[in-house]
């Protein structure tokens, strides 16, 4: 007995569309591409030795000016944030930026001071009301407009971001128990 011509297409049909479904199913199922990261940062690296030098310096002026301002007890001498924690910041911002559609996104890091009476559930280590601490503001490429309101290339601000104030900012940072001697050595 002989097969219809029919059947033995739609036989083939069918498994071309199981073979497919399968193909789609396994390849959605992946992680996908992941961006690649640029490695400019590496021109911008310093050795620990060359660290220390900075260190040194911060000890010998601005911290001694801190102390003395603070009748001998120094001041905050290093801030840590995990780095799951600088991670998942840090792609905040990403997303954020794209969703904004802002430019050239980035992280200005500032100075500041925990007052005596700082709420205790906005810091990490409570005990240091008074100290000096720091924070991450996001940043963004300042574009800025001619008189007629249209973005120039030759108005184009790459050199300073502006500070994106529709952005959390990062705290929290845990701070160094205060050395009792202001040039105590890096870690």
């Amino acid at each position: 007995m002989k097969t219809p011509l029919l059947f033995k297409n739609l036989s083939a049909l069918l498994a071309v569309l199981i073979l497919s479904f399968c193909t789609l199913s396994c390849t959605r199922c992946s992680e996908p591409p992941k961006e690649p990261v640029s490695d400019s940062y590496k021109k911008k690296l310093i050795s620990y030795r060359e660290g220390r030098i900075l260190y040194d310096e911060y000890s010998k002026t601005n911290n001694a000016i801190l102390t003395s301002y603070r009748n001998g007890e120094p001041d905050s001498r290093w801030y840590w944030f995990s780095v799951e924690d600088m991670e998942g910041y840090l792609n905040y911002v990403k997303e954020t930026a794209k969703k904004q559609h802002l430019k050239n996104p980035g992280i200005r890091i500032y100075m500041g001071k925990y007052p005596a009476n700082h709420p205790k559930n906005k810091m990490a280590k409570p005990e240091y009301a008074g100290y000096q601490t720091i924070f991450l503001v996001p940043t963004a490429q300042n574009m800025k407009k001619d008189n007629t309101g249209t973005m120039s290339k030759a108005m184009r601000s790459t050199d300073e971001n502006m500070n994106v104030r529709e952005m959390e900012v990062l705290n929290m940072t845990n701070l160094a128990p205060p050395p009792k001697v202001s040039t105590a050595g890096m870690q």
